[in-house]
């Protein structure tokens, strides 16, 4: 293979390399500028600062509906002390969402994002998938499905040495 074929192969897998899951350590895509859809009808909120839950998560997804209830508890307990949950849907109808999201009655903010603009970004695996951000906006732990208790405990020891880290 002739060196100007094999330059044209390296450039072609450029974006393929460039591409990957966002995991720990890397710096989560800002909330703002990703055309998400609020569905409660407030703005996307301001975490800056803020240890930050984003959750994925589908009306069809039988362990997101599990998780509401669990990560309802939490953001009722760290709320106060700087954890903020923002859950994000990838419905295919925003009407799903909104009826989910009607439903469950979450005390955190619910987004929707029409475009997949967001869960492309992040290429998020499976339903449910959440990341905790620390305070500077970086990916710190990825929790990837819903396991009861344990995801819940392993969360919370989480969120609890983060919020000990000084600011």
């Amino acid at each position: 293979m002739s060196f100007r074929n094999h330059l044209l192969l390296a450039l072609l897998a450029l974006p393929l390399l460039a591409r990957g899951e966002i995991k720990a350590g890397d710096a989560f895509p800002a909330l703002e500028s990703a055309g998400l859809v609020n569905l409660a009808g407030t703005s996307v909120p301001a975490t800056a600062g803020r240890i930050v839950l984003v959750d994925f998560w589908a009306s069809w997804c039988a362990p997101c509906k599990a998780s509401f209830p669990a990560m309802g508890k939490v953001h009722a307990d760290y709320a106060s002390r700087g954890f903020e949950i923002v859950a994000v849907s990838v419905d295919d109808k925003p009407a799903a969402a909104t009826a989910f999201w009607k439903k469950m009655a979450a005390p955190f903010v619910g987004l929707h994002d029409p475009q997949k603009k967001l869960v492309q970004q992040v290429e998020v695996p499976t339903m449910p998938t959440s990341y905790l951000l620390d305070r500077a906006g970086k990916v710190r732990f990825v929790h990837v499905g819903f396991h009861g208790d344990s995801s819940v405990q392993e969360l919370r020891k989480q969120i609890d040495a983060l919020l000990a880290e000084n600011p």
